[in-house]
């Protein structure tokens, strides 16, 4: 039965969510030109909100699991493998109490309604990979930025998504020099398991059905004397859960 919804509801599935990404862009556009940041980023929150509904579409369950409290302060650095595009707007929906911004890849700036939009004008930083000094740069200057403003970052160091769920090994660069750029900051390990299932089919037809879990591993102060120990500790947490 689930073979045979899966393209109905698939067609379904775009047809809103494609629906909900011209509409908020609009409102996004509005929001931050009339109103400024913070009217833009309710926008944003009420984006992704409206996306988990279209997820549901398809029978998609969401589920987030802590294994300690969330950190209290805002400057925090969550850290999480990557799995798929739907792995960013439930976290968007989840952290947005805290400010959470992206390490992106500049190609995403562009020509994705709402998306594109966000991540030009949202806060968050995006990068020409095949100029990894002046990304670094960039990166360097954006963790000094969130520092300064008290907000968050989401980064996925493994630079690209799984296709199989398996855990690609950490690209560290990035990440070192964000953690150098918020001394302060807390670590938090995210391990998301099972959106991998929505790219098997390159997005189409996507699974009826999915159960996507989230879970947040216990904060991490940030050492800048100890950056190589940590980050091999975040990544050994996230693959020790998605293996078991």
């Amino acid at each position: 039965m689930k073979t045979l919804l899966r393209y109905p509801l698939s067609v379904l599935f775009y047809l809103c969510f494609g629906t909900v990404l011209v509409f908020f862009h609009c409102v996004q556009w509005i929001a931050l030109n009339g109103f400024g940041y913070q009217a833009h980023k309710v926008s944003v929150d009420v984006l992704n909100y409206f996306i988990l509904r279209c997820l549901n579409i398809l029978g998609t369950r969401i589920s987030y699991t802590l294994e300690a409290p969330l950190p209290k302060t805002k400057g925090v650095i969550f850290v999480a493998n990557h799995q798929s595009t739907f792995d960013i707007p439930p976290l968007i929906w989840c952290l947005r109490k805290y400010h959470a911004k992206f390490v992106s890849k500049k190609e995403l700036g562009r020509g994705i309604p709402s998306v594109s939009f966000n991540l030009r004008h949202g806060g968050s930083v995006l990068i020409d990979r095949k100029n990894p000094k002046k990304a670094l740069k960039k990166i360097e200057d954006f963790g000094k930025k969130v520092a300064k403003n008290h907000h968050s970052v989401i980064i996925f160091p493994e630079g690209t998504r799984s296709r199989d769920g398996k855990m690609q090994p950490f690209r560290k660069a990035g990440l070192v020099t964000l953690l150098k750029s918020m001394p302060e900051a807390t670590l938090v390990p995210i391990s998301i398991e099972n959106s991998w299932h929505f790219a098997v089919h390159n997005y189409f037809p996507m699974p009826v059905g999915n159960q996507l879990r989230f879970t947040f591993h216990a904060g991490i102060q940030n050492n800048p004397e100890q950056i190589d120990q940590l980050i091999d500790r975040i990544e050994s947490t996230i693959k020790n859960k998605l293996e078991n």
